[in-house]
């Protein structure tokens, strides 16, 4: 699974990256710790032209009654996506991507203490998840919300954790975002072996409170 990102890449240099025309209100960068419900950097295309916008991840189906009206669904699994009634339709017409510097995995130690792992770009290069997203409304409350895409983990990601994020390369964001045509389905699998490192981090991080650039510092395993 998904469950904290680090985002460190500057608005501008965000927009620049992904060719889109940035919003007035993203979220603050870096963020060290992005947690679930808070606001998340997305692309989206709409009017034929790819906006940097702020989505609230967790991805709200229609029926809640209120946010919180059934479980928090920050992920997708791309294995049952197209038969999941919460996500089938946004999967077909409402794909974006969900930029990131790196995400956190946790192992347990002996003793059940959680440790976490950063897990990044081998070239540290910016990572891009495949997303999708709605717009959630009950009364005057209107919501837009996402959902990180996920798949089985490659072998050695596997060592952390069996789930991880969807990694679209740079030449696959037209195709899942709808620029391409059809066939975004094909990029549902496992980032290469090589594509990413990891190592541990302080346990500071496990607090959804904790702040700074220290959270991604690397202890001694």
């Amino acid at each position: 699974m998904c469950g904290r990102l680090a985002v460190t890449l500057p608005n501008d240099a965000m927009a620049q990256l992904f060719a889109a025309q940035p919003a007035n209100d993203l979220p603050e960068v870096p963020n060290y710790n992005v947690c679930p419900t808070t606001q998340v950097h997305t692309i989206r295309i709409e009017g034929g032209t790819r906006h940097l916008s702020s989505m609230r991840w967790g991805f709200i189906p229609r029926w809640y009654e209120k946010p919180n009206g059934g479980p928090l669904l920050i992920n997708a699994r791309a294995e049952t996506i197209a038969e999941k009634p919460a996500f089938k339709t946004a999967a077909r017409e409402r794909r974006c991507l969900i930029p990131a510097s790196g995400f956190y995995e946790w192992t347990k130690d002996s003793e059940g203490g959680r440790d976490p792992w950063f897990i990044h770009a081998h070239d540290k290069a910016p990572l891009a998840f495949a997303g999708i997203w709605q717009d959630w409304q009950h009364g005057e409350e209107t919501l837009r919300t996402c959902a990180i895409m996920t798949c089985g983990a490659n072998t050695s990601m596997s060592t952390i954790h069996h789930r991880m994020p969807v990694i679209l390369a740079q030449q696959d964001w037209a195709l899942w975002l709808g620029e391409q045509g059809k066939g975004a389905a094909l990029l549902m699998q496992a980032a290469p072996e090589a594509h990413l490192q990891f190592y541990r981090v302080d346990r500071a991080v496990n607090s959804n409170r904790a702040s700074g650039a220290h959270l991604i510092d690397a202890v001694d395993a």
